[in-house]
């Protein structure tokens, strides 16, 4: 019988044909197994050549498994021709004979008790695993083979695993919150990890531990503050209540910038977190699974909250507004933050809606690749909170990549962070790198996949990272790498335990505790406050029957709940129940008229959303009344003056219509639609020469909201000694914005009124490549072009 090496995806694997012994035939019985195992490897030995043709895909070459790991699954690739029978042989040093299975399928799990001897024959030298295709019935014809070699560590992995089970798409997890679990897993346990907090009812997600795993911080959506954020001493059955929850909110509130609390800390004492406060963030869902939202944030400043004080302040080196400061973590001993810092984004901010996350409009340039945005990670001294110099760190800076997620080794020697091209949070091109602690020549990892590797965590003990990567399918899942002494670590180890069919897992952040350690967490913050808080994400995707739901539990526990109020009446409006709108508007305006001191910014909302109803049921007086209260709460605001002029215009009353768009347009010389309307109010009373001078004010600048842009160029598209500055006031809108068919066919008109048929073409042409729903648009392109003489 000729000898030969059998080189398969991960090296060399000298096969004899003898001495076989067969532990297991699968599914089917053979009619004698180790005949067929003997005759499959015989046949192979015998070969000239191997045939190949097949490679393992997990576990690869060089892989080291936890010495607590449950039998893994092998997986390789089954290339067409390959039949549909496999012998998988395991070669074990100073074994005197190989083990041999037979697989009907190009998988092969091992039964523990042959898992366990293989783990421990493999802590000292590689274990080889070998798999030889054919055909069933034909042994003798081998058809492809593979081979690939691990290791056992002597380095148990020694703590469980906190992380988050999720449905996707995420906007679906979003407007579901109660559907997200929190899981606890044991890398020695087989089985479904055990649930350690769900049926929470509003979202909850980033979190991490003090050193020694006694206290846990974690990012809540309490009470309609997402800035909210819970700290938590841990025992075996902790309750997550109001006294556990703090605000970042509460840092300068009183400068009146809304705050979102990203990725937040515990320092490795746990008295102390840091968190990014002041923060802007692009936040666009995607459509499908595997990325299903960008989110990053591009703007804000780092900020420390203190336990022990009970105080906030900013960090000191991390605090620069010319910066987005974010995704800090402490240096083991936590005399250092490391932090990723970029260069803020100029984004447009509507003076009415300063919200913390910006949408599709606003992000158009990044999602078409228009517009990057990369991190560098710096790093300043702590200093008890005060900060100091902030530096940037070699190796993970200056590199034209954007670096981020940095997260020091327990021993302080290492930092593991992220690397793509753009961007943070799930991207698809992130792959992790390692590199000493005070900088240096980054090493990308081998445990990376081919699918985004981010959100890493190390074990107590230095020795094993667990990272979150998309190994197999949209579903993110999470796998394991050694790292040595040296730095060195080797390809993942995937934690199948912890995979559940149809969720993603994420967040995975190692606690501090033996293996088997109990972990529960028990909520009893359940409030009106968080039955709000869900209604309104509700209300913001339109689902306005469960939000109605949401909104009226949220009363059923706080009668005096007024933003449930005023949201319940705007939900009703949008669902058409007229009356039971308008009862609930008196109610909340009854309510607020018998304080001593209402809230002013609530009885404006409250007015506003009263006019609007009353508009809506052509109830015009009651609609002037309510907005003239508005005014008494909000006098220098031009949005209600410009509301409360189309009332009057409504009612035919343009003297009065004109008296109040003057005070919009003096109180905000720059509000476009105020002065648009100024001028067709001059227009139509016989004004003609005023009303071009606010015609083309309001042609200065498009503003923000995209349906003012388009009703001011419809308004005076009409007016031909205005065609060229609408002309340029639609061109400038189409820049800044999201693409938009409207927009398209509005310049479309405009060239033609100018008789300027080549351009309207082409708009025409972009219109309905945006909405080719717009059936028109085809005959008319067809009917100007004959107009010019083409065919």
């Amino acid at each position: 019988m000729k000898r030969f090496v059998l080189v398969g995806v991960v090296g060399a694997c000298l096969l004899g044909a003898a001495g076989l012994l067969c532990l297991r035939a699968v599914r089917r019985r053979e009619p004698d197994p180790s005949a067929t195992i003997d005759a499959a490897l015989a046949a192979l030995a015998d070969l000239p050549a191997p045939p190949g043709g097949a490679a393992f895909e997990y576990p690869l070459a060089g892989t080291i498994f936890p010495p607590e790991l449950p039998a893994p699954t092998f997986l390789w690739n089954r290339p067409d021709g390959a039949g549909d029978r496999w012998v998988v042989r395991v070669d074990l040093a100073g074994a005197a004979e190989p083990l041999a299975f037979l697989a009907e399928t190009a998988r092969w799990r091992p039964p523990e008790e042959t898992w366990r001897r293989i783990r421990a024959a493999s802590v000292a030298a590689d274990a080889v695993v070998t798999v030889v295709g054919f055909r069933r019935g034909s042994p003798s014809a081998v058809t492809a083979a593979a081979a690939t070699r691990f290791r056992t560590s002597a380095d148990a992995v020694g703590a469980p695993i906190l992380y988050r089970s999720v449905p996707l798409p995420f906007i679906y997890a979003v407007k579901n919150p109660d559907t997200i679990r929190w899981r606890l897993v044991d890398v020695g346990a087989d089985g479904d990890p055990p649930v350690v907090l769900e049926n929470l009812p509003v979202c909850g997600n980033c979190h991490s531990f003090d050193a020694a795993g006694n206290v846990l911080g974690m990012d809540v959506d309490y009470a309609n503050d997402k800035g909210s954020y819970a700290l938590l001493d841990l025992t075996s059955q902790t309750v997550l209540s109001r006294r556990a929850i703090i605000t970042w909110s509460d840092y300068r509130r009183e400068d009146g910038r809304p705050t979102f609390g990203l990725l937040s800390r515990v320092s490795p004492d746990g008295r102390y977190v840091v968190s990014t406060v002041k923060d802007r963030s692009v936040f666009v869902p995607q459509p499908g699974l595997d990325y299903s939202q960008l989110f990053f944030p591009i703007r804000g400043i780092l900020a420390v909250y203190d336990r022990h004080a009970g105080t906030f302040a900013s960090l000191g080196g991390a605090d620069d507004g010319r910066f987005v400061q974010s995704n800090p973590d402490w240096s083991p001993d936590g005399k250092w933050v490391y932090f990723c810092r970029a260069a803020a984004a100029d984004i447009p901010e509507d003076a009415r809606d300063r919200s913390v996350l910006i949408t599709h409009h606003l992000a158009r340039d990044f999602l078409e690749g228009k517009r990057p945005f990369r991190f560098d990670i710096w790093r300043v001294a702590f200093n008890g909170g005060a900060g100091g110099r902030a530096e940037p760190l070699p190796g993970a800076s200056g590199n034209g990549r954007s670096n981020y997620f940095p997260r020091a080794s327990p021993d302080g020697k290492w930092i593991v962070f992220c690397q793509a091209d753009n961007f943070m949070l799930l991207q698809p091109d992130s792959r992790l790198y390692i590199m000493p602690a005070e900088g240096g020549a980054p090493r990308a990892m081998r445990c990376n996949t081919g699918r985004m590797n981010s959100w890493h965590s190390w074990s107590p003990n230095g020795r094993w990272l667990v990272f979150a990567t998309k190994l197999r399918g949209p579903y993110t899942q999470l796998c394991l790498a050694h790292v040595d002494e040296a730095g060195n670590d080797a390809p993942p180890v995937l934690l199948a335990q912890a995979v559940l069919p149809g969720r993603a897992c994420n967040i995975p952040e190692f606690r501090n505790a033996p293996p088997g350690s109990r972990l529960v967490l028990t909520e009893q913050f359940l409030d009106h406050h968080n039955y709000r808080r869900q209604g309104q994400v509700l209300l913001l995707a339109g689902e306005l029957r469960r939000s109605v739901e949401l909104f009226e539990k949220a009363l059923a526990l706080d009668d005096d709940d007024h933003q449930a109020r005023l949201r319940l009446g705007a939900a009703l409006t949008e669902l058409g129940r007229h009356d039971a709108a308008d009862a609930q508007y008196r109610i909340l305006l009854d309510k607020l008229g018998r304080q001593a001191q209402p809230d002013k910014q609530l009885l404006f909302d409250a007015h506003c959303h009263a006019a609007a109803l009353c508009r809506a049921t052509g109830r015009a007086d009651q609609a002037a009344q309510h907005y003239r209260q508005a005014l008494a709460c909000k006098p220098d605001d031009a949005e209600v003056h410009v509301l409360l002029g189309l009332t009057h215009a409504a009612e035919g009353d343009l003297a009065a219509a004109e008296a109040v768009f003057r005070q919009a347009v003096d109180r905000r010389p720059d509000h476009a639609l105020a002065q648009m309307w100024l001028g067709k109010v001059l227009a139509d009373g016989g004004k003609t020469d005023e009303a071009r001078v606010h015609f083309r004010a309001a042609l200065k600048s498009p503003p923000a909201r995209r349906e003012d842009c388009l009703l001011i160029a419809e308004r005076l598209l009409p007016y031909r000694d205005l065609a060229a500055q609408v002309r340029a006031f639609l061109h400038e809108y189409l820049r800044r914005n999201a693409p938009c068919a409207a927009g398209h066919v509005l310049l479309a008109k405009a060239y033609l009124a100018a008789d300027d048929v080549a351009p309207a073409v082409g708009h025409l042409r972009q219109a309905h490549a945006i909405d080719p729903s717009i059936s028109w648009i085809p005959a008319k392109i067809a009917e100007l072009q004959q107009r010019r003489g083409k065919p």
